[in-house]
């Protein structure tokens, strides 16, 4: 997907040590932007930055505590000077059936997958609203439609999406875009890690199980996404704001 460049843009990617997340990071570094690679995980969201090259810098946060990432942000400003682009894209896993489903597992997912959101939002908001100036990309899935197992993880990224609409319509006005985008099944350690699950379908594994859910008949890959997301904060799609987007070549849960 052709846009426009990046260059001169300060771009916050969250969990983006692996995955998805440094698919983006790298192709937004790749456009030309500076990328702030963001995870819990120091030493490899110190890899990512590495990869990027383009004076990417990392910073290990729990994205989930809301003074850390407000001081985090303030840092962010006060080193680069400001922040154009937000994507957030810091997620966890904690599947079960809703009768075996703690409040732990609730808890620590609605905080990761939805909290820590609208604690970035609110913040790089507010200064993208000083600015006049912002886009903003949510990483929600294709899950927030419902799925089994996964109660938590469900609501939380149909929170997300309601989340990045309802700013969408606050923020317009400052010339500010926010869309959320659904990726479907896509290739990384954790989905990989299901070729060494049986499948009760018929499938040599439950990672095949999947992929025949998907009309391309083949998983995504993070430059896959990040290829969105490169489009999404560039000017080109400067009219396109409160949209939701499946990203899943046809995928069906």
């Amino acid at each position: 997907m052709s846009c426009t460049p990046l260059e001169n843009r300060v771009a916050i990617v969250t969990g983006a040590s692996q995955g998805i997340g440094r698919g983006i990071a790298l192709k937004l570094a790749e456009r030309g932007a500076r990328v702030i690679v963001i995870d819990i995980n120091a030493e490899a969201a110190q890899r990512t930055a590495d990869e990027c090259g383009n004076g990417a810098v990392s910073v290990a946060l729990d994205v989930s505590n809301r003074e850390a990432v407000d001081r985090t942000v303030d840092e962010i400003i006060e080193n680069h000077g400001k922040i154009d682009i937000l994507v957030n894209n810091a997620g966890i896993n904690r599947d079960g059936m809703l009768h075996k489903m703690t409040d732990e597992m609730w808890d620590a997912v609605i905080a990761v997958d939805l909290s820590a959101v609208f604690y970035f939002c609110r913040k790089v908001g507010t200064h993208m609203r000083e600015n006049s100036y912002g886009r903003i990309c949510n990483v929600a899935s294709a899950s927030w439609m419902g799925n089994i197992g996964q109660t938590n993880y469900a609501a939380a990224k149909g929170g997300v999406v309601s989340l990045t609409r309802s700013i969408s319509k606050e923020l317009a006005f400052k010339g500010i875009t926010a869309n959320a985008i659904c990726p479907g099944f896509i290739e990384t350690a954790m989905t990989s890690a299901l070729k060494d699950v049986p499948s009760r379908a018929g499938f040599e594994n439950l990672y095949e199980e999947q992929v025949a859910k998907v009309s391309l008949r083949r998983a995504g890959q993070p430059e896959d996404v990040a290829n969105l997301v490169a489009f999404l904060v560039s000017d080109d799609a400067s009219y396109l704001t409160g949209e939701v987007i499946n990203i899943g070549g046809g995928y069906k849960l």
